[in-house]
């Protein structure tokens, strides 16, 4: 999934659906994936966050408030 580039206060994020990704950012910690509910992330080869399932989001916010490298927005 390659997703739409979106700035934000001088910051470049790609869109995902109500997800915004900073890849950049990611640590490739897992957290995000461990604490999603519908199983939209993945850890991809590159051992960065991904999104597998934009559809599956409920926006529930889970991925953004454990995120330690702050690489993650959900847009409510």
């Amino acid at each position: 999934m390659s997703g739409e580039k979106v700035k934000l206060k001088g910051i470049e994020w790609k869109r995902y659906g109500p997800l915004l990704l900073n890849r950049e950012w990611c640590k490739g910690c897992g957290i995000c994936v461990a604490f999603c509910p519908k199983n939209v992330l993945k850890i991809g080869e590159d051992s960065k966050v991904f999104v597998d399932k934009e559809e599956d989001c409920t926006s529930c916010t889970l991925c953004e408030l454990r995120c330690p490298d702050f690489a993650i927005l959900v847009e409510r």
